[in-house]
């Protein structure tokens, strides 16, 4: 049976996230602040006494990659969470490129390749990184106004 793919079907999205990943969890953050619908829940899978179980999955693949569960209960992984959470706080613009039908199998190649070394990227460096995105993102929604936009 093939589950409607609706925003009713998907949202709220759970983000099963590594915590203890200072990239991760300056990411959840910045989701978090961003999240004006209250469309994204976070749970922490580094915390003591989590229960992976809980969720139907194995604590060790978490840490392998993000994954969510959606509102019917299914579980997606990798890089189509980052598109999903992006889309819920009003930045699908900024990760659709990822879905492409032709880019999407290098960009989730080079997500996993990121994830696997995700504790070797200084916070630091990553802060900047998010920074100017968000910058970015503020600018172009300035841009946009009566439905029209300066680009």
């Amino acid at each position: 049976m093939k589950m409607k793919n609706d925003a009713a079907s998907i949202y709220p999205l759970t983000l099963l996230y590594d915590g203890a990943c200072p990239v991760c969890k300056l990411e959840m953050r910045n989701l978090a602040s961003r999240d004006r619908k209250g469309e994204l829940r976070f749970v922490d899978v580094s915390v003591p006494g989590f229960d992976a179980a809980r969720y139907g999955l194995a604590l060790p693949d978490l840490l392998k990659e993000i994954h969510a569960v959606q509102a019917n209960g299914a579980v997606v992984r990798g890089l189509e969470v980052l598109r999903l959470t992006y889309s819920a706080v009003g930045l699908g613009w900024l990760a659709r490129p990822t879905g492409w039908p032709l880019l999407k199998p290098a960009f989730d190649r080079l997500y996993v390749l990121f994830a696997r070394n995700r504790y070797r990227v200084p916070a630091g460096f990553a802060s900047v990184l998010f920074r100017l995105a968000a910058r970015n993102a503020v600018r172009r929604t300035h841009a946009c106004s009566d439905g029209k936009c300066k680009l």
